[in-house]
């Protein structure tokens, strides 16, 4: 039986996608559990109108992150920290930190999860940060770490 996913169903398919499986395992799971509806005619000419829809609205997300992302990699965030003399900081600088500096410097509101530092920032100067954006977009970013 050819069945149109509604969500994302491991081993199985992804959303959207029409596939073929046995009549028992979608009139027993998929149909009840509302994960799929039957690929009829009907459906199937909704289904390519919606995922026409999302395509576009991939498209559009897309050219928005890419802006955003070189809005991102332009300047260097700059975050001030308590530090030591030799220019060891007293902690080590944040994801929060940086999405705070972020939000004031640039008002970028960013999740701080979505912010990846390759190690823990312990020490005033440059370091590199990559903020991850929608579709797979990513975005380097300069950390300026100054003392207080």
């Amino acid at each position: 039986m050819k069945v149109i996913l509604r969500k994302n169903i491991k081993g199985v398919g992804t959303s959207g996608a029409i596939i073929d499986v046995s009549d028992g395992y979608a009139r027993n799971y998929l149909l009840p559990r509302q994960l799929a509806h039957e690929a009829t005619a009907g459906n199937l000419a909704q289904a390519a109108q919606a995922k026409a829809a999302q395509a576009k609205r991939d498209e559009k997300l897309l050219a928005e992150a890419k802006e955003l992302a070189a809005r991102l990699a332009g300047a260097p965030i700059r975050v001030t920290a308590k530090a030591g003399e030799r220019g060891k900081i007293f902690g080590a600088v944040t994801n929060a930190q940086v999405a705070d500096a972020l939000k004031n410097a640039l008002g970028i509101d960013i999740d701080r999860h979505k912010i990846e530092m390759a190690e823990p920032i312990k020490t005033t100067g440059d370091h590199k940060a990559v903020v991850k954006l929608p579709l797979g977009v990513t975005a380097q970013i300069t950390v300026r770490v100054t003392p207080q």
